[in-house]
């Protein structure tokens, strides 16, 4: 099924049209269940027939479509409505219901304005099976909607789409309407309970709405903010949705304007009791920052590490005690820089990238054994998990050690790749030098060589992939070792 930008595409609509009908489809959940219809939005095509690109159904009421609509066509007699709703720019009503399907439905077509013009019309069909005496709720819901709908004809609506829509109010969680003064007319009882939770013990319907959120906000700041954003939405604005918390209770409170052309001048207020959301949401941010610390006293222990062997290395008069003691130095270090990045980041991932940089230099003093060897990069690794990074940045360290050290005669210029090449999780990694090569009859998986055993042990073991080395494939000189990780970038169960 192709996105919804692409099926509007086809409808010949340009990009602002586009991002304008993506807006509407971000929040018309709110429509339909005020509404209690199912909602489908249509686009002209050349042809003359009518396109379904969306369609999405209430949450209140039963539905009136449950086929899929969409990539259906409308002509002839069934785009009539469509038509004209374009062409006079106006709601447009159903005479007769249509009994053709499992249950009679009304359709209303409303035209979709934007800068001047009608983009799409938007298709409200009610179950009428479902139809009963309407209690106040369900006739403030429908007064609401059609405020909305005749502000959606007038261009007014939708707002720009919400950072976190999923978290967004919904109708059942909580409305208030409220009139041109910022007074409550009405709030549903599900809106009465959050307020109750909240320390409200007057009458919400009556009040102004925000002054009593200002009032049982415990932060003078915050309860300042969410009044001045209900009093924005009472004057045509569309703020951005806000917590009010005190010691009870935290609540999201989300405010739009009603401004039908016509109509009666207020807000919406939808309002959602999120107490025990934001308090997960707290308990994960301490334990993250609990991670992180952990990370950093890690990536502290191993530097005090290193730092007691490069001590112990300075004292040492055999020559290869100290050449052990410094390249455990380098091992721990390259720990260490991966410790340090999950200290800095929120996520148990690591750019690998960013850690080789900071350990490539590192190297240096082992490049002294060929000072004229040169380390360069090609291709991008990215983000692995952690339990991936640490074996992985370890292993090409090793692998840049053993070339720097034994891939070239003392003097010899020469350089040593590091290319990486990433297909979805897949990551193969190269390590090639231009030196003098492998020994004659030299089994990389007999090598009694510390570093290699270090690297086939991280390679097959912890990262679960290949090691192989020998002439490069395509017959230049030196050495290429290459790791194969097929599955590196999933997470490990």
């Amino acid at each position: 099924m192709s996105s919804l930008s692409e099926r509007l595409t086809r409808g010949s609509a340009s990009p602002s049209q586009v991002d304008h009908a993506r807006r509407l489809v971000a929040d018309w959940q709110l429509l339909a269940d005020l509404s209690f219809a199912d909602l489908t939005l249509w686009v002209p095509l050349q042809t003359g027939a009518w396109w379904c690109v969306a369609q999405v159904r209430p949450l209140t009421a039963p539905t009136s479509q449950p086929e899929d609509l969409v990539g259906s066509e409308a002509t002839g007699a069934d785009a009539e409505p469509l038509v004209r709703a374009q062409r006079e720019g106006r709601p447009i009503t159903d005479g007769d219901p249509d009994w053709s399907g499992a249950s009679p439905r009304r359709r209303e077509v409303i035209p979709v304005r934007h800068d001047g013009a009608v983009v799409a019309v938007l298709a409200k069909d009610t179950n009428l099976a479902a139809t009963r005496s309407p209690s106040t709720l369900e006739l403030t819901y429908l007064d609401i909607a059609a405020d909305l709908s005749l502000m959606v004809a007038a261009g007014t609506f939708p707002p720009r789409m919400l950072d976190d829509a999923e978290m967004s109010p919904r109708v059942g969680d909580g409305l208030v309407r409220l009139n041109g003064t910022g007074h409550a007319v009405y709030a549903s009882p599900n809106a009465l309970s959050a307020y109750r939770r909240m320390g409200v013990t007057g009458d919400v319907v009556g009040s102004d709405l925000g002054e009593v959120t200002r009032q049982v906000s415990a932060d003078r700041v915050a309860g300042e903010a969410v009044a001045a954003s209900i009093a924005a939405a009472v004057a045509g604005r569309f703020p951005e949705p806000m917590d009010v918390e005190n010691d009870a209770a935290t609540m999201l409170v989300r405010a739009l304007p009603l401004q039908a052309p016509g109509g009666e001048e207020g807000a919406l207020v939808l309002v959602r009791d999120v107490t025990d959301v934001r308090r997960r949401d707290r308990a994960l941010m301490t334990k993250d920052a609990t991670i992180r610390e952990i990370h950093h006293r890690v990536k502290n222990n191993l530097q005090t590490v290193a730092a007691l062997l490069r001590l112990q290395a300075r004292r040492m008069t055999e020559p290869a005690a100290r050449a052990a003691l410094e390249e455990s130095v380098r091992r721990v270090a390259s720990i260490a820089v991966v410790h340090e990045t999950l200290a800095g980041s929120r996520e148990d991932v690591v750019e690998v990238d960013d850690v080789l940089d900071q350990v490539l230099p590192m190297l240096g003093d082992v490049t002294s054994v060929g000072p004229a060897a040169r380390i360069t990069r090609d291709g991008v690794i990215g983000e692995l998990p952690a339990a991936c990074a640490t074996p992985l940045v370890m292993a090409v360290t090793e692998l840049l050690h053993n070339a720097a050290e034994h891939a070239f005669d003392d003097g010899e210029p020469g350089t040593i790749v590091l290319a990486a090449e990433r297909t979805g999780d897949d990551l193969v990694v190269r390590v090639r030098d231009d030196g003098r090569g492998l020994p004659p009859g030299f089994d990389p998986a007999a090598s009694t060589g510390l570093g290699l055993q270090i690297v086939r042990t991280l390679v097959t073991s912890e990262l679960h992939g290949t090691l192989e080395m020998g002439p490069p494939a395509d017959g230049g000189p030196g050495t290429e070792a290459v790791l194969s990780l097929p599955g590196a970038g999933r997470p490990r169960r």
